[in-house]
């Protein structure tokens, strides 16, 4: 089953309050599951790479043959594909826990405009509202 996973994080100021929201949709574009997080004082970046990783954790448990994750950051798409090195100690400390949990799937990153991602937008700041938490 190939699985298409929008993510996306939200800080406010940076650092500051922040969440992660995710949805799951399947290869006909049904929502599988829609989740957020809140995860405290964090910059936009962390929150970012959170919501990917909460993301694809929730993904495997599908034990899906494909991932397709859609971003609005272009600076953690063009980390993951390996255009951009990862200078931050705490980014690259998460990045490494999203490979691990990816791997044996098959998977891509794609960048998409914001307009595109506005439920996983709206779910990280619902999880900063609400302070959801796991």
């Amino acid at each position: 089953m190939m699985l298409k996973v929008f993510s996306d994080g939200a800080s406010r100021g940076n650092p500051g309050e922040a969440g992660c929201g995710f949805v799951i949709l399947n290869g006909e574009g049904a929502v599988l599951e829609e989740g957020c997080l809140y995860i405290g004082h964090a910059t936009n970046n962390v929150a970012e790479y959170k919501a990917v990783l909460e993301a694809a954790r929730r993904a495997k448990l599908m034990n899906p043959s494909e991932i397709n994750f859609y971003l609005d950051s272009e600076l953690i798409v063009k980390q993951m594909k390996g255009e951009y090195k990862v200078k931050n100690e705490t980014l690259g400390l998460i990045r490494l826990e999203l490979i691990k949990t990816i791997q044996g799937t098959k998977f891509s990153f794609n960048h998409v405009p914001r307009e595109q991602n506005k439920l996983a937008d709206r779910l990280a700041n619902k999880a900063i509202d609400d302070k959801v938490m796991a």
